[in-house]
């Protein structure tokens, strides 16, 4: 399952997804923080096909887990090469322009 939370700003479309079981967790490598938060990712779970759903319409996307980064690959919205990893955790985001 994963969480996701959908941003309506300014005619964008921002859509933070991660993997559920990550929610709370903080990864830290050297000066990099990544903090899996309630109040960003949501409380809601989502299954694979509502998530693939929303993402292709999204103009903006923050994806944080193994499984969450993988979809992004999968849908060819994310490289990846471009991903980043903070102890572990995978992290990529997108913007169209």
């Amino acid at each position: 399952m994963f969480r996701m939370k959908i941003y309506r700003v300014r005619g964008e479309v921002l859509v933070a997804v991660c993997d559920s079981e990550i929610v709370g967790k903080v990864f830290r490598e050297g000066e990099l923080k990544l903090e899996i938060t309630e109040s960003f990712y949501g409380t809601e779970e989502f299954g694979e096909e509502e998530v693939k759903r929303i993402l292709r319409v999204a103009t903006i996307v923050n994806l944080s887990g193994e499984r969450s980064v993988k979809l992004g690959i999968k849908l060819g919205i994310i490289k990846k090469e471009n991903v980043l990893y903070v102890d572990k955790c995978p992290h990529a985001q997108m913007v169209l322009l």
